[in-house]
């Protein structure tokens, strides 16, 4: 596992105050043992099952956790996604950690998952943003990747994005460009974010290898698609919903990029059953 989801779980648990949780460690005798099961009660797709299992790990390696759907998996309300057994005090210290990355992690994979669906037979690709939760932009990308989508950068070190801001800086688009691959050569990828046929035209002959029609008709991007006539890779973005994409896709572009799959998701709904049959070592 990636060291920067492990220091993740780690202040996540220090934040919670595991170490000091008053009611299980003063009402819990520490030898009691539990085991139960990771339910799903809505239908989406799994991820964050390994950090759940991290979390637990990092309280008591005796703990032990079996995953029985995988991140990525297709699931129904009812499906048992993992078990677990082990002390009492140390699962329940680290049940509500778990759950949270699990479930929402799980919820953005879901979300991905419907418009990726939305796209089947067509040769578009759902891109993720880096409209992220801070810290957490490693576990939401991993979610969208479960949820079948496709990361976009990761951060501003990954590519070159040129954007009406930074074109405002330099004067103009082809400026922009020639700055950009004096600066990165053929090493890095370069974008260029475009809002009107003017700019698109603009930004067509410029050595630019992807351009993004940034809130744009389905009407004006249909005919940017055809002028382009695969000239350059091209991504939509803006205001792009459940509803729109699959029309969108139609069009010919090859990227859709939804800033919703990580800022506008719906956490799944996944509980942790215990078992009645509580024993002692």
């Amino acid at each position: 596992m990636d060291k920067r989801v492990i220091e993740l779980i780690k202040a996540a648990l220090i934040e919670d105050g595991y170490d000091q949780d008053v009611t299980t460690l003063n009402l819990v005798n520490k030898d009691i043992m539990l085991s139960g099961s990771f339910i799903v009660k809505a239908t989406g797709v799994v991820s964050g099952i390994d950090v759940a299992k991290e979390v637990f790990k990092q309280i008591n390696p005796k703990i032990k956790m079996e995953i029985l759907h995988q991140n990525g998996d297709f699931v129904n309300r009812g499906d048992v996604i993992a078990s677990i057994e082990g002390p009492m005090r140390d699962i329940l210290r680290g049940e509500r950690v778990a759950l949270n990355f699990m479930q929402r992690m799980s919820g953005i994979a879901a979300t991905t998952a419907k418009f990726v669906q939305e796209l089947a037979n067509t040769d578009c690709q759902i891109l993720d943003t880096r409209k992220t939760t801070p810290l957490l932009r490693i576990l939401e990308k991993q979610a969208v990747k479960d949820g079948g989508g496709t990361n976009h950068r990761y951060n501003l070190a990954d590519q070159v994005l040129i954007k009406d801001n930074h074109i405002a800086a330099v004067g103009s688009i082809t400026k922009a460009v020639e700055m950009a691959r004096k600066a990165v050569g053929n090493r890095m990828k370069i974008e260029v974010e475009v809002e009107t046929k003017e700019e698109f035209l603009e930004a067509l002959n410029t050595s630019t290898d992807i351009i993004m029609l940034d809130n744009m008709s389905n009407e004006l991007m249909k005919e940017l698609v055809e002028i382009n006539n695969h000239r350059k890779k091209l991504e939509a973005s803006g205001n792009m919903e459940l509803k729109r994409v699959r029309s969108v896709a139609l069009l010919g572009v090859d990227y859709i990029s939804v800033g919703a799959l990580t800022h506008s998701y719906k956490s799944l709904d996944i509980s942790l059953k215990f078992y009645k049959n509580l024993y002692k070592k």
